[in-house]
């Protein structure tokens, strides 16, 4: 509850009153939400260990005592899982009942955090059978926030501005590299286009520090090419665990800021976004080049044949180092089942089509030729960008 506000007479009375109302408020919509979450808790859960009416008492009492509550460890994980089925960009949501949950929610010093993120991905990867896994870092309290991973995902590589137009290595990481770097992280001398980046980590207190990956968590794929050995002079490769880390896990009226979580790569991910895009390494051309396609004319289809061949080379490349990874074929089947389940459990699916539908060779797969409920922001549990309300 709310500390007593200093002052006296009319004006002091009115911010007291205002500071009680917004906490009350605050409280009412934290009840709301764990009532929504604990029903359908419940409702798809089964032998929960106390009643429906008697958890939602537990709640308000602590919701009253303290502005917020704790959730039981089998409600994380359900809220979890839920949010992964609830992702409307994922294809990969058919595996979301197999989430695994790593619940350390009494950590939030960033050093600690990030000694977690380091065993978050020793046993996501193993060895490349990659899990599906999430760990949750302590939540967002009234008056006490959460810790922060500032990186989008837990190995990006580095961008460096070498000048106000020039970008070497990712250039999706260009703000966050700077960030480390003036927080005191010495890059590598010299430097290099797959530079794993540090984390970022803001803990209790708002204090930021920069940890550095150990190179035994981070296991990497050199991308070749089963019939062009062109291809090895490019000298590309990429981690194999995509783990989200910038997204916050919401449900019941609790907001968790650090939920780091990654399933396996898709062949398109990397092969036609991260390589190609223009706002990423731009590699389109330079592979075209190295395959000596006539690139005088884009009728001949130089762009995409150069991009087929660079998912080839991806695929090919994750297959052979024994890493997991789906293909684009393959997941938009398991998708439209997942869809199919969704409904027989009476619940529909939202999708983004512009994300579920992959960006090579989109009418040849299932996905590309129907559509789907609309997503609903609003949807808990959910993951969330940082700076949305809960």
């Amino acid at each position: 509850m709310p500390s007593v506000i200093a002052g006296s007479g009319p004006a002091g009375e009115a911010a007291q009153s205002r500071q009680c109302f917004g906490a009350r408020a605050s409280g009412f919509r934290t009840l709301a939400d764990a009532y929504e979450f604990i029903r359908q808790y419940y409702d798809e859960s089964s032998s929960p260990a106390v009643s429906f009416e008697q958890r939602m008492a537990e709640i308000s009492r602590e919701v009253r005592a303290t502005g917020s509550y704790t959730h039981t460890s089998a409600e994380l994980a359900f809220g979890a899982r839920v949010a992964w089925r609830n992702s409307a960009r994922c294809i990969g949501r058919l595996y979301w009942q197999g989430l695994h949950v790593r619940d350390r929610r009494l950590i939030e010093e960033p050093a600690d955090v990030a000694d977690e993120c380091f065993q978050h991905l020793r046993e996501a990867t193993r060895g490349g059978a990659i899990r599906p896994t999430i760990t949750v870092f302590a939540p967002d309290t009234p008056g006490h926030a959460g810790p922060r991973i500032h990186n989008e995902q837990l190995i990006r590589y580095a961008g460096y501005r070498l000048d106000n137009a020039h970008i070497m290595g990712d250039p999706r990481s260009a703000e966050v590299t700077t960030k480390a770097i003036e927080l005191g992280w010495q890059p590598p001398d010299p430097l290099g286009r797959f530079d794993v980046l540090p984390l970022v980590i803001t803990g209790a207190g708002g204090r930021t520090e920069v940890h550095d990956v150990p190179k035994d968590v981070v296991l990497e794929v050199p991308i070749r090419h089963p019939e062009y050995p062109c291809f090895d002079d490019l000298r590309l490769r990429w981690y194999a665990v995509p783990a989200i880390s910038n997204m916050a896990l919401s449900f019941g009226g609790i907001r968790y800021p650090a939920a780091p979580f990654n399933g396996w790569y898709l062949n398109t991910e990397i092969g036609a976004r991260n390589f190609t895009d223009a706002n990423r390494y731009g590699l389109l051309a330079t592979v075209a080049r190295s395959l000596e396609l006539p690139m005088d004319s884009v009728r001949t289809l130089w762009k995409d044949r150069a991009l087929v061949e660079l998912v080839r080379a991806v695929q090919w490349s994750f297959d052979e180092a024994g890493v997991t990874m789906s293909n684009h074929h393959t997941e938009s089947e398991r998708f439209l089942e997942h869809v199919v389940r969704e409904e027989r459990s009476g619940r529909t699916c939202p999708a983004d089509w512009s994300w579920i539908v992959p960006p090579i060779s989109g009418g040849a797969t299932a996905v590309f030729h129907r559509y789907y409920a609309e997503p609903d922001p609003t949807v808990r549990p959910a993951f969330v960008p940082l700076d949305e309300a809960q």
